[in-house]
């Protein structure tokens, strides 16, 4: 069902920095803006409390909750045992990714080259992140990507707006990641949340779905 809801919904909505007790109020607008998938980055202050409080919030309204800068062993049991719905990685981690596929659970590691790519996937990757891919020359390079790895499915991220969203699709990409840009550490301490829903309705909209 994780890859279904991407494939209808392709867009990852990266929580870093969410405050403790704003749980509710992140799902209502991710519910009410139709984004059905949000990771909490590891190194969030209670970042496995927050990952618990909002899959409670979250299963009733299908939406996906993951944890995401995952950059070892010990943080991948944190959010295991979280109950994180997938796990992303900024880096080409094969212990993780090798743990993430022998429990079944979803992983999307992070990767630049092609040849970190190409590991990634072989590894079993559920999808690859290019990130940052903004530092690489944004949508020309997964455009030069999808040259040689046409069949491995690609992430965006780093750098992703609803200005360019759309370039990335046209580029290739499988799937889309925002973070500050929409969940801005500031929108959320101050409750800006109707902000923060219509800021997801416009990246959603650019992607033309």
């Amino acid at each position: 069902m994780f890859k279904k809801t991407l494939t209808r919904t392709p867009v990852i909505g990266i929580l870093r920095g969410i405050f403790l007790g704003q749980e509710s109020e992140c799902i209502e607008a991710c519910d009410r803006a139709g984004l059905k998938v949000i990771e909490v980055t590891m190194n969030t202050e209670n970042a496995p409390e927050i990952i618990k409080n909002l899959k409670k919030q979250a299963s009733s309204k299908g939406i996906y909750v993951g944890a995401g800068t995952v950059r070892n062993l010990k943080d991948l049991e944190t959010a295991i045992n979280a109950g994180a719905d997938f796990i992303v990685t900024p880096t080409t981690s094969v212990e993780v990714i090798k743990s993430c596929v022998e429990k079944r659970i979803p992983i999307i590691p992070g990767a630049l080259t092609p040849t970190e790519i190409e590991l990634a996937y072989t590894l079993g990757a559920t999808y690859v992140k290019v990130f940052p891919v903004s530092s690489m020359g944004g949508a020309s390079y997964i455009r030069d990507l999808r040259g040689p790895l046409k069949d491995i499915p690609l992430m965006a991220c780093g750098g992703v707006s609803a200005s360019n969203a759309l370039d990335y699709k046209k580029a290739g990409a499988n799937l889309f990641a925002f973070g500050a840009s929409i969940f801005n550490v500031e929108w959320m301490q101050t409750g800006q949340w109707q902000l923060i829903e219509v800021k997801i309705k416009e990246f959603l909209q650019a992607l033309e779905l």
